[in-house]
């Protein structure tokens, strides 16, 4: 099992110091991965459902506070700041951006960093981002993403790329330097609906479900198991071997104080060392290899301390 941890990219440690002393830190303690966020703008009104939230409200704007560094961005500041940590974006709210600039902007990235970019992919949810942006409508964003990631993957693999689609049109168009990565760096779907199931089947080289969807509840083993198996279907299908899908797994509620569950009983991942490291040992038996978890807080000495607890109780027993 690889573990993962989220970069500052708000509030009290978005800054270049506290950033890259998280990175260090992360590497220091031999964590395998760093993830980054992606919102370009945030509107102060969002009445969109957060897909995350038992309430549906967007936890950044309960404050009134919407800042946000920018992905790519950061994306590329932790790759120079890094040596050996992959850098996975969690998630690219894909249809946001040029899906060119995307495969440029990667490509180089994975270049600088010696070929340690993930590319973590979703769908979106805010329809008011969307809307700011004035980007192909809210409802398309499925049909979107698909697109893009497939022009990506052609850029990434073509000497000279040419597409028509329903949202892209191009020839003849070079896109160097590839990435270090071949045949690309991998794709990693995020979301735990049945269209985000189709497109890992379809497209993705991981599934990257985030275990906290009400609608979509991972919070057991047993109930991510049952997810886990629609996406086999869905692998088979398409004549694909679903044991060619990695899977990963983004843990918002892990906590080393122990937590009720909803439906009675101590929360998964939640408690002491002992009790965690079962967990995610029956996590790991279900075919997970990368797990996120969520130790970064809004004070640095804080996060130190949970990056090291984390690393010393929990990593050398799994």
């Amino acid at each position: 099992m690889q573990f993962g941890i989220s970069a500052p990219f708000r509030g009290p440690l978005a800054n270049p110091q506290d950033i890259r002393a998280v990175a260090e830190a992360a590497e220091q303690f031999g964590f395998g991965v760093i993830t980054v966020a992606d919102h370009i703008v945030v509107p102060s009104v969002v009445n969109a459902t957060y897909p995350y939230s038992e309430t549906g409200e967007f936890a950044w704007t309960a404050d009134g506070s919407t800042d946000c560094m920018e992905q790519f961005t950061l994306l590329a500041w932790l790759a120079a700041v890094t040596t050996e940590i992959r850098l996975l974006t969690s998630v690219i709210v894909v249809p946001h951006r040029n899906p060119l600039f995307m495969a440029k902007s990667l490509a180089t990235t994975d270049q600088l960093s010696g070929g340690r970019v993930t590319v973590g992919c979703g769908a979106g949810w805010m329809k008011e981002e969307f809307e700011a942006l004035n980007i192909p409508d809210f409802d398309a964003r499925g049909r979107v993403t698909d697109e893009y990631i497939d022009v990506m993957k052609l850029c990434w693999q073509e000497t000279s790329a040419s597409f028509s689609g329903e949202f892209v049109d191009f020839a003849n168009v070079a896109a160097d330097p590839k990435p270090v990565q071949s045949p690309h760096p991998p794709i990693w779907i995020g979301g735990e609906s049945m269209p985000a199931i189709r497109r890992t089947a379809a497209r993705g080289d991981a599934w990257y479900p985030f275990g906290s969807n009400p609608k979509f509840r991972m919070d057991t083993i047993e109930t991510y198991v049952v997810r886990r198996d629609k996406l086999f279907a869905e692998a088979e299908k398409v004549d694909r071997d679903p044991q060619s899908i990695d899977l990963a797994y983004n843990c918002a509620f892990h906590s080393d104080v122990e937590v009720e569950h909803s439906d009675g009983g101590r929360q998964l991942f939640t408690g002491s060392a002992d009790q965690r490291v079962e967990d995610i040992q029956a996590l790991a038996a279900a075919g997970v290899s990368t797990m996120i978890v969520n130790l970064p807080t809004p004070d640095l000495g804080q996060t130190m301390e949970r990056l090291e607890a984390f690393s010393t109780d929990v990593m050398p027993h799994v």
